[in-house]
């Protein structure tokens, strides 16, 4: 085991998300690594189950006041008290996520931000683009950056031109065993063979484009919508699916804490965004022995669909070629080895982590 080193995590809450997650994951994997760990959140939302001996502290810096002032005279004094805590724990690593518009002002030794997006893949509209990327200039420019996977990276150099301190690729962990627990829990999975899609009902995840696809593969297989929307997302939907006259095909659960049961019992996952970071559903599919199908977004796709899974991957745009994915999956699903999903477990990533430790 390595050398134990201090590893301090910052981010605004614990309250829903992906990254939130994964920040839990890395900051107990590297506890039970026998490192010092301690994550700081600035307010107190938690929404996560928190694993057991990860030490939290809320420093109560996002409220009420701060939100409603946001100037950056508020953020450098919430930052103040950021810096006032990390110097009481002494890190040797410090990872800051989902609030860096706050710990930007930082200056303390070793900082990294911890980036979990596709920011060049977010924007469509020329102004709004140019406005993102001359945010990540001024909040990262000089500085230290952990992107979530090598398709950040390069998009974060050679799409936006950033010119970082230091920029690393560095998959978030994963451990399979929990994974299979949950699979195992009680849940109202549908009877039979079916397909699935699991993200938040919004226009990024593009279920038109899965939708219009799976209609077109001619697939008898059922196929299962994952997730909720904001607002009236859900609504139209579930309307698009009957103007396309799938209603006796597809099926809405309605959201669920646990969606690993049906991730597990499912014939294959199938994910068709315009833009992702390194997406948790493909992950967490092949790690419950489910093969997917993918479009090839920016970003991770292209990284995780690897063996003849690469047969799966299509062009962003050709839903004739997601059809006929979909179809060749439903009609000879691809077996899932270790070797799929071995460059995201934990023993291969935290220590690259522990790395970052100068």
């Amino acid at each position: 085991m390595p050398t134990p080193k201090r590893f301090a995590f910052v981010i605004a809450d614990l309250y829903g998300g992906g990254a939130e997650k994964s920040l839990l994951y890395t900051a107990d994997g590297l506890r039970q690594r026998g490192h010092v760990v301690k994550v700081f959140i600035l307010r107190n939302k938690i929404e996560h189950r928190l694993p057991e001996g990860l030490e939290i502290e809320n420093l109560g810096v996002i409220n009420r006041f701060s939100k409603m002032l946001s100037t950056p005279l508020v953020e450098k004094w919430q930052a103040a008290r950021i810096a006032h805590a990390l110097s009481a724990f002494g890190p040797d690593v410090v990872l800051s996520c989902s609030c860096d518009k706050i710990t930007r002002h930082l200056t303390f030794p070793n900082l990294w931000f911890w980036i979990k997006s596709d920011i060049s893949a977010k924007f469509s509209d020329s102004d709004q683009r140019a406005k993102a990327f001359a945010k990540v200039h001024r909040f990262y420019s000089g500085r230290n950056v952990v992107a979530v996977s090598q398709g950040v990276k390069d998009n974060l150099l050679n799409v936006i031109g950033l010119q970082p301190a230091e920029i690393r690729a560095i998959y978030n962990p994963y451990e399979r065993e929990p994974f299979l627990r949950m699979a195992e829990e009680s849940a109202p999975v549908p009877d039979g063979e079916y397909l699935i899609n699991v993200g938040t009902f919004e226009a990024r995840k593009r279920h038109d484009r899965l939708l219009r696809a799976y209609k077109a593969s001619g697939v008898t297989t059922p196929l299962v919508l994952l997730g909720k929307g904001k607002g009236d997302e859900e609504a139209k939907l579930r309307a698009m699916i009957e103007d396309m006259g799938l209603t006796e095909r597809v099926i809405l659960p309605g959201y669920q804490t646990n969606p690993y049961p049906f991730i597990r019992n499912a014939k294959a996952l199938i994910l068709t965004s315009d833009a992702e970071g390194l997406p948790r559903a493909l992950i967490e599919s092949l790690l419950l022995d489910t093969p997917v199908v993918s479009v090839d977004c920016p970003s991770g796709p292209r990284e995780i669909l690897s063996g003849e899974l690469a047969d799966f991957l299509v062009p962003l745009e050709d839903e004739t070629a997601l059809a006929d994915a979909i179809a060749r999956m439903d009609a000879n699903p691809v077996r899932v080895t270790e070797a799929h999903y071995r460059p995201f477990l934990k023993e291969t990533v935290l220590p690259q982590f522990e790395a970052l430790a100068k």
